[in-house]
């Protein structure tokens, strides 16, 4: 294996300092740096960019994306006994990397990051989910973020590039690609982690588009595929009928046989949905 840098192996710094990965902090360690060198990469042309990291662990992906000429890496890290080997990096590419020791999901990194700015992170499985969705649905669009690119279980990244009639297609398929381009760029077997996970992984990037692909209310479209999905079995004038009265008429009015499921329903026809149920929410 080729060195990225001038730092010791990951296994060797695990080693040193004691750093078994955790069930409870959902973290499976990416241990080949050429492989995480090939995730950084699958983020962009990073030479010009501020890069938020979630979990960052021993930083193998860490050490790929300061290899690959990012700006800045900002890390953010639950777990306080990754917080040495981290250090190590941060000597090792001075002023180029900062760590903050909290949750992500109770951090805002904001004050940190100086725009243009990158997310890339082999996410922790028990939080990732909940992240993109967060960065998926700011109050303001176009989001503080050029590009997302992350790690997930193979059933999760599935879903965000679901297309209609699939089993995988949901609400987050209709989040992701509704206000970005998402695609698969990377497969994972189970045995490229330490430990070994029990499912396989992939890596999703998404491209944040400049405004909606389609227009809608964001609350209101929300609100329309949660309760499509909830009941993802029934037809739509069974489950939507808590949204409006009239579900029928707005069926008909954006399209929609009454009898469609929710899983058959294009992302252009949700939009329109919504647009019709905003309109009647106002008469």
């Amino acid at each position: 294996m080729s060195a990225i840098d001038s730092l010791p192996p990951l296994r060797e710094v695990i080693a040193k300092h004691q750093l078994s990965a955790r069930k409870s902090l959902g973290q499976n360690f990416l241990l080949d740096l050429n492989l995480t060198a090939k995730i950084a990469r699958q983020a962009g042309d990073l030479s010009g960019c501020d890069v938020l990291e979630i979990g960052p662990g021993p930083g193998g992906l860490t050490r790929g994306l300061l290899a690959e000429g990012a700006r800045r890496v900002l890390a953010v890290e639950k777990d306080a006994r990754c917080l040495p080997a981290l250090q190590e990096i941060a000597d090792a590419y001075p002023g180029r990397f900062g760590v903050i020791n909290g949750d992500a999901l109770e951090i805002d990194p904001l004050a940190h990051l100086t725009p243009p700015i990158r997310i890339a992170a082999n996410l922790p499985y028990n939080v990732g989910t909940e992240l993109l969705v967060r960065w998926l649905t700011p109050k303001d669009w176009p989001p503080f973020w050029q590009s997302l690119t992350l790690m997930f279980q193979r059933e999760v990244a599935e879903r965000i590039v679901a297309q209609p009639g699939s089993k995988a297609y949901g609400r987050l398929a209709i989040l992701s690609q509704w206000r970005a381009d998402a695609r698969i760029v990377l497969s994972l077997p189970p045995g490229a982690f330490t430990p070994p996970p029990k499912v396989s992984s992939a890596v999703v990037h998404l491209d944040a588009l400049p405004a909606p692909r389609f227009e809608a209310d964001a609350a209101v479209l929300n609100r329309v595929v949660a309760a499509a999905f909830n009941q993802r079995r029934k037809m739509l004038r069974a489950s939507l009928k808590g949204i409006s009265p009239e579900i029928e008429d707005l069926l008909h009015a954006a399209g929609i046989p009454q009898t469609e499921r929710a899983e058959q329903v294009s992302l252009e026809a949700f939009c329109a949905l919504a647009r019709h149920v905003a309109a009647a929410a106002q008469r």
